[in-house]
């Protein structure tokens, strides 16, 4: 049989290992957990979700404002959040005329996986291949294959006011109803 201080060595062999993995794999954990519980749009008013926004574009008749940012390391996505979306006269405007939607490809911060496969999805859909990027577009979904088929309106990126940035988006609304 084996000693006792033999044991003792190996129960804290165990738990220093138990306690080592812990420390490891914590941080990471929370981080995710954290993420997909309180995963959050950069901006108050955006939805994170294609299904959350195409419902409220049919429930009210507004196409679908999408932007897609690196929130945590794209310069001119900040810079166009600070000039545009974060002013008062933008969310006026916004909450007339379009649903906000933020589609975020962030290099550090952890989003959830359901959202990250949704936004690739989306860019490789419409072609992203700079940021920020904003499409302007309406969706229909198919009832049998619960795919969404995209018309869009157009595309703009940054633009450093307000009234520059809603004037290049009107124009694309109004092709909507001319078509």
């Amino acid at each position: 049989m084996y000693s006792s201080s033999f044991m003792k060595l190996n129960n804290i062999f165990k738990l220093t290992l138990l306690v080592s993995l812990i420390t490891l794999f914590m941080p990471r954990m929370h981080a995710q957990i954290q993420s997909a519980v309180a995963y959050l749009p950069e901006n108050e008013g955006w939805l994170t979700s294609i299904d959350d926004a195409y419902a409220k574009s049919k429930k009210t008749g507004k196409p679908i404002m999408a932007n897609f940012t690196g929130s945590d390391w794209c310069g001119w996505c900040h810079k166009l959040s600070a000039a545009v979306f974060t002013q008062d006269d933008f969310k006026k405007w916004a909450a007339k005329n379009v649903i906000l939607l933020e589609l975020d490809y962030p290099r550090r911060k952890v989003i959830p996986a359901n959202i990250q496969q949704q936004n690739a999805s989306l860019a490789q859909a419409f072609r992203i291949t700079g940021y920020p990027t904003v499409w302007v577009f309406d969706l229909d979904k198919d009832s049998k294959s619960n795919q969404y088929s995209i018309k869009a309106l157009g595309k703009t990126g940054y633009l450093p006011t307000v009234q520059e940035f809603v004037s290049g988006v009107d124009q694309m609304i109004a092709r909507r109803t001319k078509v």
